[in-house]
């Protein structure tokens, strides 16, 4: 299969997605927004993957691309495309179709716990009971109409969302390697400041090889349900 990214920033990339989509053996191609790259054409691929960012869905005049990146993920849905939202993508999704994207209460930055949801429906993806995963998020979202809610957490109440089997918005970073996160912590370090749910850069860079091993598999699991529902 096709699949296209969206990347927003320099330093957000694809992480440990890309491995497991060369993997797959998937073709894969970009948008850099930041380059003024312009969009794809609706018909140029089957899976949609839409990165973070250290900005807001609503900085449309800093970033005036985002106006016409969130009439095309409308689109892409609209057409029966799969897309997949990480962070910013997942605002970005849940701006797209007409839910509110706000500042969270509390912003949540370093490795904490989200919790699987059950869903009403099987066919959707089950995140385990309690999973410690990488955040680094200041706002959330309210569930776009017909999303089922598949993890929460203390600080967020709305962590994961799938719609019809075929979009899934993830408001933290599974794809996080030890790099990502070092590029995050470069980059944005002035956020790191004393908060319950904000860990300093030392805890957060001595997050070991099992740490990245657990939110791989479940990334893992994750695209695997992800791309298999492509193929109905």
């Amino acid at each position: 299969m096709r699949a296209h990214y969206l990347q927003h920033v320099p330093f957000e990339g694809l992480g440990a997605i890309a491995p497991w989509l060369e993997r797959a053996a998937h073709e894969v191609r970009a948008t850099r927004l930041f380059d003024s790259e312009a969009l794809p054409g609706l018909d140029a691929f089957d899976l949609l993957i839409v990165m973070g960012g250290p900005m807001s869905v609503h900085d449309e005049r800093d970033h005036p691309w985002l106006v016409a990146e969130k009439r095309f993920l409308r689109a892409a849905i609209e057409a029966g495309k799969r897309v997949l939202g990480v962070c910013l993508g997942a605002q970005l999704i849940a701006a797209a179709l007409g839910a509110r994207v706000y500042r969270n209460t509390k912003k949540e930055i370093g490795w904490f716990p989200v919790h699987g949801v059950p869903s009403p429906h099987a066919s959707s993806f089950a995140f385990p009971s309690a999973v410690d995963v990488f955040h680094w998020h200041g706002e959330t979202f309210d569930l776009p109409g017909n999303a089922v809610r598949l993890a929460r957490s203390e600080a967020c109440e709305n962590q994961a969302f799938e719609i019809d089997d075929r979009v899934i918005g993830l408001q933290f970073h599974l794809e996080a390697t030890p790099r990502s996160a070092r590029d995050l912590v470069e980059h944005c370090r002035e956020e790191l400041v004393a908060s319950p749910y904000i860990q300093t850069e030392e805890r957060i860079l001595s997050a070991g090889p099992g740490h990245y091993d657990a939110i791989h598999r479940l990334l893992g699991e994750l695209l695997t349900h992800w791309t298999r529902n492509a193929n109905r």
